[in-house]
């Protein structure tokens, strides 16, 4: 039964290699993540009235429990990558990137959490590079080489459909991998489906004050080239009822209203405190503001690093008063409270990460994978 790579060379004229095929995805070792976004500080305080301590709240949280939790859904993105073959065109080698990408979404009623669902949960993809279309129909092309694909025995008797056959560009820097192009494609495809979620839940009514999402991971999107969903200044307006609460940070880019590196001060945040709001305009999001603070959920003691136990939490800045004055410090501790409260039971022993799990974030994130193909059953369509 003839292999997808293998049809792939066939169809757009080029040579196989047959190389060995294997993930790109890197383990997880440490929730310090050296990968983020740098953040402009505007050197002035994301809250009113300003703070200029650390804030307990330990007894806003312990007066919430019992009371309707503020966050009701909750939204994680997951991608897996995989190098299946290198292939030749004009003299020149270019690899082929596939990946399994997933998008959960999950809802609480009264105590129980419960799927909820959404458009295109999960999806298969293929990256090829833009030379393979020797034609130069672009998305046409590559839509009709997915068709074909499609219709190949290999899928069809597993009953697998490949959702989308995306492309990356020949790189004119020497330092550029085109592995990581490839990936790169792979994970802006991730983030579109991220931002059409949220668009769901915001034109469904779903989202309110008294009904937030909470998103795992940065809302700092970078403006896209392409899709629906590629500027996040334009859909903003979606992320109003929205927090993003990273589990992953670089304690270097931890910088405080002055715009000094504050991680000393960070590894010291005692037990259910949080930060004062830091304002900070993207670079990579065009011009979209955001109040970024931190909180500890967990004592340092019984984890593996001081930063461990922390999460860095984001809100987009909505209204133009909110990007003057910054949100509200009784919103924030309200939100923050609410963060401290979705932290049990734990995760622990689940990865390296459990002392940032929020337990609701957890269980969507088990749900996508739970979803995914195995690892050695995808590899072997290719």
């Amino acid at each position: 039964m003839q292999r997808i790579t293998a049809f792939i060379a066939k169809e757009t004229s080029g040579v196989s290699f047959k190389t060995n095929k294997y993930t790109l995805d890197r383990g997880v070792q440490s929730i310090i993540d050296y990968d983020d976004a740098e953040n402009n500080p505007l050197k002035r305080s994301g809250e009113t009235p300003n703070q200029k301590g650390t804030i307990n709240l330990t007894n806003h949280a312990n007066v919430l429990k019992g009371k309707a939790p503020l966050f009701r859904y909750f939204l994680d993105g997951s991608r897996r990558t995989y190098k299946v073959d290198d292939i030749i065109y004009n003299n020149k080698v270019f690899p082929v990137i596939a990946g399994q990408i997933g998008v959960g979404c999950c809802q609480r009623i009264q105590r129980q959490i419960k799927r909820y669902s959404i458009e295109n949960e999960k999806i298969h993809v293929i990256v090829l590079p833009e030379t393979s279309d020797k034609d130069g129909y672009k998305d046409n092309y590559f839509e009709s080489l997915r068709k074909k694909i499609c219709a190949m025995e290999v899928l069809k008797k597993r009953n697998i459909v490949i959702h989308k056959v995306l492309y990356y560009k020949e790189s004119k820097k020497d330092d550029e991998k085109y592995d990581d192009l490839g990936v790169a494609k792979i994970q802006d495809e991730m983030i579109e489906m991220e931002k059409k979620a949220v668009a769901e839940l915001a034109k469904g009514d779903k989202l309110d004050n008294n009904a937030y999402l909470l998103k795992d991971g940065s809302l700092e999107y970078k403006i896209m080239g392409t899709g629906n969903y590629k500027d996040i200044a334009i859909i903003k307006t979606n992320y109003r009822w929205v927090v993003g609460a990273s589990k992953s940070f670089n304690p270097e880019k931890c910088k405080d209203i002055q715009g000094n590196v504050n991680a000393s001060g960070l590894a010291k945040l005692p037990l259910y405190h949080r930060t004062p709001a830091c304002l900070y305009e993207s670079k990579i999001s065009g011009s979209v503001k955001f109040a970024i603070w931190y909180v500890r959920i967990r004592e340092a003691k019984y984890s593996y690093s001081p930063f461990d136990g922390i999460l860095k939490l984001e809100k987009i800045l909505i209204t133009a008063d909110e990007e003057e004055k910054g949100l509200e410090t009784e919103e924030l501790n309200h939100i923050t409270a609410n963060i401290i409260n979705e932290r049990n039971p734990v995760a622990y022993g689940s990865d390296t990460r459990w002392a940032n799990h929020l337990y609701p974030v957890f269980l969507t994130e088990t749900f996508i994978k739970s979803k995914y193909l195995s690892s050695e059953y995808f590899l072997n369509l290719f």
